[in-house]
Parts: structure tokens; C-alpha cells; sequence
């Protein structure tokens, strides 16, 4: 007789496809936002702003009052990247020298050597900067546009990445130092940081009754789920997305119709345009896209452009914002198909 068993078949074993460079850099970018969940609660649209701003080598101005985490979702980030953080205290007396670093003298060696500052890292927090006289404020410039900074005429280099997030109150202006419009153009993104809803804050009520320190983020469980390969692969993924002459010229467009509002004395640079695109263009990555579309240059418009327009005084005066004169203009610039 014969043996009528069927015959074993094969299994697979054969491992699943594996991801993409791409793919793997969205998925730990994504990972990074629910480290930070695990430390900060409702800051989801400001923490979206800080990623685009890493992928774009930009820096942040964070506008809002104390204690809606601005310094805690900063310090989650960091860890969350397994990168360096540093915070400085903008304060009237703080000098140059305290946030770049300066020469010292060393009696041993009867020489001068330099001490670095707190602006040699990866992420640069620093808060309330308009409380800080315009020389000190002035002492970012270099850094944040040429990532590095000149001691005794000396060039030296930052780490890559490098990341200046400031932060200012908007209600209080009492011994403050305005920043200058060269120095906000520097910043690739403006953005404010709400009071929670309710529910988010419940949530923030909860969480300390159960034992959350914010001084310990270990605690809370936050851990290192990204590093700077995936940063770095993830911006080249970013210049690969494609944005069309149609595209363009609506960014453009947008800017120079800025220049030409009742409402504004200085519009917005071709430097801004630039940072349009670039923000338009992170986004459309981060959503999964491989090309721009005007939907995403206008959901990072307001990000990117708001603070790079002056108004008329007069136009302040009548209570108009840079912010209500930029959605008229996104309304009345032809939108490409």
C-alpha cells in the first residue's frame, strides 16, 4: 500500500518586509511624540511645530504664559531624541559671554583657554529672551543663522543638531527688551502655547495626585526612542519631497501680497518664502506625502509667517494682528489646482 499522508509543507519563515529608511524614520519620529505624550499633556499642535522645526534646522520663539510647560515639553523632546539640553535664564545682567562661552585664564599654564557656554548643545532653551538687554539677544544671531559662534575672533562650531528654542511671556511686558525684526526673522516658526482644555487639564491634575514629577522624567517613564541617525535621515527623506512651480508661485505669491496689505509696513522677506516651503514641505512628510500641496502651505503659514510682518502703528492701534491681515491674504491669493 501506499502511504496516503500528505506530505508536510513548507513553512515560511521568512522574516516580514522590512521597513524603508524613510518609513523607519517617520515611525521613530512618531514614537518621539508619544514619549513626550507620556510627560506633557495638550501640547500636541506645539510639539508638531518643534519636529518640523528639527527637520527644517530651524528655531523656535514660544509665546505663552508660565506654567503651560513650555520648559517640560522642551526637556521631554530632548530626552526623548537622546539629545544634549541646555537651559539658560535670560535676566537684564546676563552677558554674551554667559550664553557663548568665553576666554578664561589658566595660572598653570600662563594661558588663556575657552570655556564653552551653555549654547554648545543640542537644544537651547532659552526662556523669557526679551528680558534680556539687545546686546545679549544680539550674541543668538550668529549662532542660530551660522551655527557657530566667534569668540576673541575665533569661529567655532556647534553640534549638529542645533536647536534655539526661546521662549516669551505675552502679557507682561514690564523690563523687557522687545526682539528686533532681524533677530525674529531668524526664527523659522512662532509658536503659541494655549492654556489646556479641560479635559487636558484634568488630566494634568490627575497625573500629579498620582506622583508625577516633572523634575523626573525617567520616572515618568520618558526614555530615548530616536537619535540623531534618525533626525539626519529623516531630513534628507524631507529634501526628497517634491514641490511643483505651481506650488511655488503660491508661496510666493502669499509673501508678496503681505508686502502689499493696508495693514502691513513690512512684509515678509524672500528669506520667509523660503521657510515656507521648507515647513510646507516637513509637513508634507510627516503626513506621508511625497509632494507639496497649497493645504500644506497653508497649514504652516500662519507658523512661519505671522511674526515676519510689521504692522502700521496705526493699524495696532485699530487692534489688527499680524495674524487676522496674513488670513485675509491666504483667502484672496488664488489657490494652484
Amino acid at each position: 500500500m501506499t502511504d496516503s499522508t500528505p506530505a508536510p509543507q513548507p513553512t515560511d519563515t521568512s522574516a516580514p518586509p522590512a521597513l524603508s529608511a524613510g518609513a523607519q524614520a517617520r515611525t521613530a519620529l512618531g514614537n518621539v511624540r508619544t514619549e513626550v505624550s507620556r510627560a506633557v499633556v495638550g501640547q500636541d499642535q506645539v510639539l508638531t511645530g518643534l519636529v518640523i522645526a528639527l527637520l527644517c534646522r530651524g528655531h523656535v520663539l514660544l509665546e505663552g504664559v508660565p506654567g503651560v510647560a513650555k520648559t517640560l515639553l522642551v526637556r521631554a523632546l530632548s530626552r526623548s531624541l537622546d539629545l544634549e539640553f541646555s537651559r539658560v535664564q535670560f535676566t537684564p545682567d546676563l552677558m554674551p559671554g554667559d550664553v557663548t562661552g568665553s576666554l578664561v585664564y589658566d595660572a598653570r599654564t600662563a594661558a588663556f583657554s575657552f570655556r564653552e557656554g551653555p549654547i554648545f548643545t543640542n537644544l537651547l532653551l532659552a526662556d523669557e529672551i526679551n528680558r534680556t538687554p539687545p546686546k545679549t539677544q544680539s550674541s543668538l544671531l550668529e549662532a542660530m543663522e551660522e551655527r557657530q559662534v566667534t569668540v576673541d575672533g575665533e569661529p567655532r562650531g556647534l553640534p549638529d543638531p542645533f536647536l534655539v528654542i526661546a521662549t516669551q511671556n505675552p502679557v507682561e511686558y514690564a523690563g523687557t527688551y522687545p526682539l528686533p525684526e532681524a533677530q525674529l526673522d531668524r526664527f523659522l516658526l512662532k509658536l503659541p502655547v494655549e492654556l489646556p482644555a479641560r479635559d487636558a487639564e484634568i488630566d494634568v491634575v490627575r497625573r500629579h495626585a498620582q506622583g508625577f514629577d516633572p523634575r523626573d522624567l525617567a520616572a515618568a517613564g520618558v526614555t530615548a526612542v530616536a537619535g540623531a541617525t534618525d533626525l539626519e535621515q529623516a531630513r534628507a527623506e524631507v529634501r526628497q519631497v517634491a514641490i511643483s512651480d505651481e506650488v511655488a508661485g503660491y508661496i510666493v505669491d502669499i509673501c508678496r501680497a503681505t508686502r502689499e496689505a493696508a495693514s502691513v509696513n513690512v512684509g515678509v522677506s524672500p528669506r520667509g518664502a523660503t521657510a515656507l516651503m521648507n515647513t510646507a514641505r516637513a509637513w508634507a512628510w510627516m503626513r506621508g506625502g511625497d509632494f507639496v500641496t497649497p493645504d500644506d502651505v497653508k497649514a504652516l503659514a500662519h507658523w512661519t509667517l505671522a511674526h515676519r510682518m510689521q504692522l502700521l502703528a496705526e493699524a495696532e492701534l485699530e487692534g489688527v494682528t499680524a495674524s487676522t491681515v496674513l488670513s485675509s491674504v491666504l483667502a484672496s491669493v488664488p489657490v494652484p489646482r
